[in-house]
């Protein structure tokens, strides 16, 4: 989607993935090596003049090579700080960011002091997570009690884990921003998410539930981070509303799912934003051309005649295979009013489930 956006501003794409089945092969030449290949990265280097990624598990010691050859955007410090839940949440506490209660696992001596400390210091009900690694809901488990706790240690593996407050929230949102080389920011509308199985599977603008309030408070979060980081390209922030105010999730330092509807729903998509902003280009306007939902399309494609005869409905599909509770497309639909919206989305959900 980032090379869809940048063929028609002029730009050319190279790709290093180590899947040799990944769906940019279609677009543009790939390189297919692992991220510890380091002639590899350095052959990739020398044949662009820029790098970013779209995938915050790619090692930081391939972005810090490669940073080293070429400048990569976002910068790797972000990506590091992505990577590790104990980090991200501490540099955001520090910055004066909510977020849940947090306490590491497993990184000392004595476990049994460690998960004792943990709970004085969540609570329970918590939630205990892999410190590195896991999305769409792996590497988590929700725990009710200390015993539960003991026994999610043991599952996960009893080292790297972080324990959080579990969070009684209203509504999870997002926010997209974009800074370029220079300092210019622009931000996207706060968009509402709607998780199942801890996979993201809706996402909608222009919410009664989404205050304009919200939309100034997280936008200067995203501002404390963006200049904190001295961040280069598109970041993604989730939250939490609890009791009418922001709790942040986590950060994803990239182009982001939530974002996919600004393809069609906004005057500038999140893609070329993001491809603007890493060649200190002006970056776009981020206004909505209607009222925007996006569905996700998990598992395996529903009938695309299907989907087309939604009216405002736009397919994309992503030419990954088939696989349970993979994310393999999205469907962004614009409509007039809310109302049309509502019905369309819903519509769409009886056809992708």
């Amino acid at each position: 989607m980032l090379a869809l956006a940048g063929y028609p501003l002029g730009l050319r794409f190279q790709f290093f993935d180590p899947d040799p089945n990944a769906p940019a092969a279609h677009l543009a030449d790939n390189m297919f090596h692992t991220y510890s290949e380091e002639d590899a990265l350095a052959r990739f280097a020398e044949g662009v003049d820029l790098i970013t990624y779209e995938f915050e598990n790619v090692p930081v010691s391939a972005a810090r090579l490669l940073n080293a050859r070429r400048p990569v955007y976002p910068p790797p410090a972000a990506l590091e700080m992505s990577q590790d839940r104990i980090v991200e949440k501490g540099a955001l506490s520090a910055l004066g960011i909510p977020t849940p209660a947090f306490a590491p696992i497993g990184n000392g001596s004595d476990l049994n002091a460690e998960i004792a400390s943990a709970i004085a210091q969540t609570g329970l009900p918590a939630v205990l997570k892999t410190r590195r690694m896991g999305y769409d809901g792996k590497g988590q488990r929700v725990v009710a009690s200390e015993a539960e706790l003991r026994d999610a240690v043991n599952d996960l593996g009893s080292s790297d884990l972080i324990l959080e407050g579990f969070i009684d929230f209203s509504a999870e949102y997002s926010l997209l921003s974009a800074r370029n080389i220079s300092g210019e920011i622009c931000f996207y509308p706060l968009v509402r998410n709607v998780h199942r199985g801890g996979i993201l599977r809706r996402s909608q603008t222009q919410t009664p539930s989404a205050p304009g309030e919200l939309q100034a408070i997280a936008e200067s979060y995203a501002q404390l981070l963006l200049k904190e980081l001295d961040y280069v390209g598109v970041l993604a922030i989730e939250f939490f509303v609890v009791d009418g105010a922001l709790v942040a999730n986590e950060i994803a330092p990239r182009v982001h799912n939530s974002g996919h509807w600004t393809i069609e729903g906004a005057e500038t998509s999140q893609f070329e934003n993001h491809l603007r902003a890493i060649l200190d280009y002006p970056l776009g306007s981020t206004r909505l051309r209607g009222c925007v939902g996006m569905l996700n399309i998990i598992g395996s494609p529903p009938p695309v005649s299907d989907v087309l005869g939604i009216p405002g409905a736009h397919l994309h599909l992503y030419g990954k295979s088939s696989r349970p509770n993979r994310k393999i497309g999205h469907i962004t639909v614009l409509r007039d009013s809310e109302e049309q919206l509502n019905a369309a989305l819903e519509a769409l959900e009886r056809i992708t489930v």
